[in-house]
C-alpha cells in the first residue's frame, strides 16, 4: 500500500498547482489568460455563471485534492457579483480538499471603505473576514488604497506595486519627461507623488484648496452625540467645540509653468477631480497633462469627460478591465502588469522569497 511508487504519485499531486479564473464575463478573463501564458500553464477547468434568478453557480471540472490553487479575480463594474463568484469558488475548492487557496485580486474592491464614517462600517474589514471564512489562505493584490488594510486579514497579504511599470512608461513613452513635474491633486496624494518624483529626479507640486473634497476630511465625523449642548448631561461639564474646517482658495504649491504635468494617484474612478485639476494646471502654464493611476475604474461618464478635458493622456494598468472605456476615449492607455503577478504566483508556488518583487520599495511607498 505504501510503496515508493504510491508515495511518488502522492508527492506529484501535492506539489502541483492550478490557476483558475472566477469571472463569468469574458472581458475579465483577459488578465487570467495573460498570466497563465506567462506561467506556461493552462487555465483550470471550471464553469462560473449566473442562473436566471441571478444566483451565482460555480462548478469545478477537475480534481484539486491536495493542490495549491490560485484564483484570479479581476473586478468588473458589477463588483458584488464578482465578490460572490470569488467567495463561492473559494468555498467550492475548500470543500474539494484543495491544500492552499490563494486569491490573486489585483484591485481589491471596497478598499475605499476602510475608515469609519458617520455610523457606517468598515466594509473592507467585513470583506477580509468573508474571504477568510470562504477558505482563502493568502492574497496577492496590487496598490491597496491604504497599506494598513493588510492588517484586516488573518492570513498573509502580498501588496505588489505598479509604480515600477508606470515609472518605466514615463521614461520610455513621454518625450522630454525631464521637463516634467509630478503633481498630487490633494495633500493626501502627496506621499505617492513624492515617491514618483524622487525616483524620476523630478520636481513636485501639490494642489491644495477648496476644489478638493479629500476623503480624509470625512474620516471620522460621526457627530454623535449631536453638537448641541445637552442640558441632561453632567452638570458643569462643557466640552470645547471643534471649529469647522474652512478650506483656502485653490493653490498650487510648486511651479508648473512651461512644464509637463504628471498627476499620480492609485485609483481613477470619478474623474471630475482630475479634470478640475487639469484645468487649473493649464491655467498655471502646464503645456501637457498626463494622469497616471494603477486602477482605472473609469465609472459612469469618465471616458467622455476625459475626452473633453484638458488632459492629454490617462495611463492605467490592466488590474481592472477597461476595454469599453478605451473604445470611447482614445486618450486612455494601458500598461500590462501581468508579468509581476505571474512572477508572484511562481515564487509563492516554489517557496521562493518575494523580496525580489519589492526591491527599493520603502515603508512610505
Amino acid at each position: 500500500r505504501n510503496t515508493p511508487f504510491h508515495a511518488l504519485i502522492m508527492n506529484v499531486a501535492k506539489s502541483g498547482y492550478r490557476v483558475f479564473s472566477a469571472n463569468s464575463t469574458p472581458a475579465c478573463t483577459e488578465l487570467s489568460k495573460k498570466i497563465t501564458e506567462r506561467l506556461g500553464v493552462e487555465l483550470g477547468k471550471s464553469v462560473v455563471y449566473q442562473e436566471s434568478n441571478r444566483e451565482t453557480r460555480v462548478e469545478i471540472k477537475e480534481s484539486v485534492r491536495g493542490q495549491t490553487i490560485f484564483i484570479i479575480q479581476t473586478i468588473p463594474r458589477d463588483v458584488n457579483t464578482a465578490i460572490m463568484e470569488l467567495l463561492i469558488m473559494a468555498y467550492a475548492l475548500k470543500t474539494s480538499c484543495a491544500k492552499n487557496i490563494i486569491g490573486v485580486i489585483p484591485y481589491f474592491p471596497y478598499s475605499k471603505q476602510c475608515k469609519m464614517r458617520k455610523r457606517g462600517s468598515i466594509v473592507c474589514k467585513l470583506l477580509a473576514s468573508m474571504l477568510a471564512k470562504a477558505g482563502l489562505t493568502h492574497i496577492i493584490t496590487m496598490d491597496l488604497h491604504q497599506k494598513e488594510i493588510q492588517g484586516f486579514f488573518t492570513f498573509p497579504v502580498d501588496n505588489l506595486r505598479a509604480s515600477p511599470f508606470l515609472v518605466q512608461y514615463i521614461q520610455e513613452e513621454i518625450p522630454d519627461y525631464r521637463n516634467a513635474i509630478i503633481v498630487a491633486k490633494s495633500p493626501s496624494a502627496a506621499k505617492r507623488a513624492q515617491s514618483f518624483a524622487e525616483r524620476l529626479r523630478l520636481g513636485l507640486a501639490v494642489m491644495h484648496g477648496e476644489a478638493q473634497c479629500s476623503e480624509s476630511d470625512m474620516a471620522d465625523g460621526r457627530h454623535s452625540p449631536p453638537c448641541v449642548r445637552n442640558t441632561f448631561g453632567h452638570p458643569g461639564l462643557e466640552l470645547p467645540l471643534m471649529m469647522a474646517k474652512e478650506k483656502p482658495p485653490i493653490t498650487v504649491v510648486g511651479d508648473v509653468g512651461g512644464r509637463i504635468a504628471i498627476i499620480v494617484d492609485d485609483i481613477i474612478d470619478d474623474v471630475e477631480d482630475f479634470v478640475a485639476t487639469a484645468e487649473i494646471l493649464k491655467e498655471r502654464g502646464a503645456y501637457k497633462i498626463y494622469v497616471m493611476a494603477t486602477h482605472g475604474l473609469l465609472s459612469a461618464d469618465a471616458p467622455r469627460l476625459i475626452e473633453e478635458s484638458a488632459i492629454d493622456e490617462v495611463v492605467v494598468t490592466n488590474t481592472v478591465p477597461h476595454e469599453v472605456q478605451k473604445l470611447q476615449c482614445p486618450k486612455i492607455k494601458t500598461v500590462d502588469v501581468s508579468m509581476i503577478l505571474a512572477e508572484a504566483i511562481r515564487r509563492i508556488h516554489n517557496g521562493e522569497s518575494m523580496a525580489y518583487l519589492f526591491r527599493n520599495i520603502t515603508v512610505d511607498d
